[in-house]
């Protein structure tokens, strides 16, 4: 696609592949909140032989260029496992990035809409890369820091570009802040009721709770994958993983995880819920600050420093977890709280519980409950796909 100086063109070979992702630096380098990714992970994340989300789906990858200078990248996606579990035809782009220039942005958006309106698509939703169970949304409000592990981040001005292209909001993710300092030095000035409720499931006995067993980790995952599948099938965008994706997931969580406060609970022998906390790795991350040309074995030895030696890390993200839905209600889940808060506090004073879906009602309650206030909104937006009887000339196959 050519408009006037502007191009827009696929990107194919390895090369081209490491500029899409090189070019993120650019569009931050005056952004002090922004926390940039290593590179390597970057780059395993758009090898086809390497990330399990390419062996169901298809990703198609387009960077624009204005007077030979890239100005902007996006993802069309194809998630083949999305459409059949939730009957739809709905394509997907991410991985969205663009200079102060709405016709790039625009441009980059169409490219990606036709991409999928030539898959038989009747509309388009992000940013999401690759599903909901990575990264994906876009920040809409609270840019008034960096974000947690595994959170997304963009300038103010990507919201306009993308209503402008015509896209709406089809769903609002909230992150909640919580200040963990007001609970005490072991969980003691929990709300009464959540702790009223915790201790006497405990003294019942009637479920067996306990930290994760990093020795037995590969058996852990496999209880881990059957209470996440489950407890959040119902939840609206969710994409049940497969094995190998959750396999690389929990393979690239191993390092991050801290297990004195990754917790499951058991009934007679059976996973029923679990609670998986992250530490925020990004407030050593971005000390570390990974670059291209920088080796990256040094900017791992620096994240180390920051993270174990000088201890920056202070704050944990309510990443992922969930509890079978015929054991809900039953006070499991305040249990696992408390010991949470037990094992975590005073080492973390701040908590994120992100993100949480605003029509999560019940989800909503326990962060308010705790004392969580919505500091953040992230946006997905969905565009329809109206069928066009001639092929647009903007359209790069």
């Amino acid at each position: 696609m050519t408009t006037d100086r502007l191009t827009i063109h696929p990107v194919l070979t390895p090369s081209e592949r490491l500029a899409f992702i090189h070019f993120m630096w650019e569009v931050y380098k005056d952004d002090p909140y922004w926390v940039p990714p290593l590179i390597s992970e970057r780059v395993e994340f758009l090898d086809k032989e390497r990330h399990p989300f390419h062996q169901h789906s298809e990703v198609a990858l387009f960077m624009a260029h204005r007077d030979g200078r890239p100005v902007g990248t996006i993802a069309a996606i194809l998630n083949r496992r999305h459409n059949e579990f939730h009957g739809e035809k709905v394509g997907f782009f991410g991985l969205f990035e663009v200079l102060p220039d709405q016709e790039a942005a625009e441009g980059l958006l169409d490219c990606a809409c036709d991409w999928a309106r030539q898959r038989g698509m009747t509309a388009i939703r992000g940013p999401v890369s690759f599903s909901t169970n990575e990264e994906c949304a876009m920040l809409v409000d609270g840019w008034d820091g960096p974000p947690v592990v595994m959170m997304p981040y963009n300038p103010r001005y990507y919201p306009q570009y993308v209503e402008a292209a015509g896209f709406r909001k089809a769903m609002d993710l909230l992150a909640y802040r919580m200040d963990l300092r007001h609970l005490g030095p072991h969980g003691e000035n929990l709300p009464p009721k959540l702790l009223r409720v915790a201790k006497r499931i405990e003294e019942r006995g009637s479920f067996t709770v306990r930290p994760i067993n990093m020795r037995d980790f590969d058996a852990e995952v496999e209880r881990f994958k059957s209470i996440y599948n489950s407890a959040w099938a119902k939840n609206w965008g969710f994409v049940p993983l497969t094995d190998a994706e959750i396999d690389h997931l929990a393979a690239g969580l191993r390092q991050m995880l801290d297990p004195s406060i990754t917790w499951f609970a058991e009934k007679d022998g059976k996973p029923v819920a679990a609670m998986l906390p992250l530490p925020d790795v990004s407030q050593a991350l971005i000390r570390a600050y990974p670059r291209p040309g920088a080796p990256e074995w040094w900017t791992m030895v620096k994240l180390l420093w920051h993270w174990k030696v000088l201890r920056c890390v202070d704050r944990i993200r309510g990443f992922a977890g969930g509890v079978l839905e015929e054991y809900r209600a039953r006070g499991v889940d305040a249990l696992l709280l408390m010991k949470i808060a037990e094992a975590g506090l005073p080492r973390y004073k701040q908590a994120e519980m992100s993100w949480v879906l605003e029509s999560n009602v019940m989800m909503r309650r326990t962060a308010e409950m705790l004392g969580g206030e919505v500091y953040r909104t992230y946006r997905i937006y969905e565009k329809p796909l109206q069928d066009s009887p001639v092929q647009s000339e903007k359209t790069t196959p």
